[in-house]
């Protein structure tokens, strides 16, 4: 039978205005009795489980090398997300300010649970704890500060903060931020409602269906950023402004979805070959492409919600660029005289700008 147990850590709870952080040490071989990585992926139901990423094997090794020599020292304290059956139980005795409060932290351990029905998970410190786990070492204490999280939603919050200094893989950040709560650097949440979107878009039936790269749909070839700021600028200037609440950040997502919808799949018949190779190959599917063509479904049916478009209309001009692109092969020419190689178009603000004049102007002829 499994051991089962209260591992009692002495610990200091440290209020910070309406929240409380505990400040504790443990031993690292200890970490992952009681504290799981929840790595980011999708169930069966496309929903979003989990936000950490992969391990990063040679950083392991990395670290384990080091401390497996003499004299090593992890300085920084690992951060961990409890559930409510860790409790805290203060001491007997008060401190001399109100705001820290020692005491001694309870956390049950079962060896028997998966790692999903763990009470902690490690919101920082996973290629550390992972180094500790397989170093030769009989214990390697650490710092730990941990809180009592409401769900997944806070924990995926405190991910990003936390991280938010070091290098977090960006397509990572835009998975995570739809399915966030509370505060977030200002333009983390600029971007939440587009992120959002670009989620639905990438897990509901449609042309972009699994065709936008993420950490959870690893095999799309549509770059997520691309996707992103076509939609942002949409929710903020665009077709997709009518939909947003202004006052609070949000959207009707189902009447965005649906707008994207009715303008991308002509988009993907029409343009057909084009839609179905990878940026390499289209400069529709690329960056330069998607960014320009959105530019185009705002010059169309900007202020005009999705049940008043006269979609038919809109598939006529669609038909009607047919002539002047140069998606897979071929030369682009601008009315300046300027001609450009089909794949010469990269994704700068400038070649960005010039494919949606072009593209705009053909529209309006």
């Amino acid at each position: 039978m499994a051991d089962r147990y209260e591992l009692k850590l002495p610990a200091l709870k440290v209020s910070q205005g309406s929240k409380e952080i505990y400040c504790f040490a443990v031993d690292g071989k200890k970490l992952h009795d009681f504290a799981a990585v929840s790595r980011i992926r999708r169930d069966d139901e496309k929903r979003l489980q989990g936000y950490q990423r992969p391990e990063v094997l040679s950083h392991i090794r990395s670290i384990r090398r080091y401390l497996e020599s003499d004299g090593a020292m992890l300085p920084n304290a690992v951060v961990l997300a409890f559930d409510e059956r860790v409790k805290f139980v203060p001491a007997g005795r008060g401190g001399a300010v109100e705001y820290s409060v020692p005491g001694e932290l309870v956390i049950p351990v079962d060896e028997s649970l998966a790692d999903e029905d763990k009470p902690a998970w490690l919101v920082d410190g996973q290629q550390r704890s992972a180094a500790i786990r397989d170093a030769d070492l009989a214990e390697f204490p650490v710092a730990a500060v941990g809180f009592i999280a409401s769900g997944q939603a806070e924990q995926r919050s405190q991910f990003i903060l936390v991280n938010s200094t070091k290098p977090l893989p960006k397509g990572l950040v835009y998975e995570l931020l739809p399915e966030t709560t509370g505060q977030l650097p200002r333009s983390h949440e600029r971007r939440r409602l587009a992120a959002r979107i670009m989620s639905l878009l990438n897990t509901q039936d449609g042309p972009f269906y699994g065709r936008i790269n993420s950490p959870t749909s690893p095999k799309g070839n549509i770059k997520d950023n691309s996707v992103l700021k076509m939609l942002e600028h949409s929710i903020y200037e665009g077709a997709l402004f009518q939909y947003r609440n202004a006052t609070d950040g949000t959207g009707d997502e189902g009447r965005m979805l649906a707008h994207l919808q009715a303008f991308w799949k002509p988009v993907s018949k029409i343009f057909e070959d084009a839609w179905g190779k990878p940026p390499r190959e289209s400069r529709l599917t690329h960056g330069v492409g998607i960014q320009a063509m959105g530019f185009v479904m705002d010059r169309l049916t900007t202020d005009i919600p999705v049940d008043k478009v006269n979609w038919d209309e809109v598939r006529s001009v669609l038909r009607g660029l047919e002539e002047h692109v140069a998606w897979t092969s071929g030369a682009w020419t601008f009315p300046d005289g300027q001609e450009r190689r089909w794949n010469s178009l990269q994704n700068t603000s400038h070649d960005v700008r010039l494919l949606s004049t072009y593209l705009q102007a053909r529209v309006r002829e």
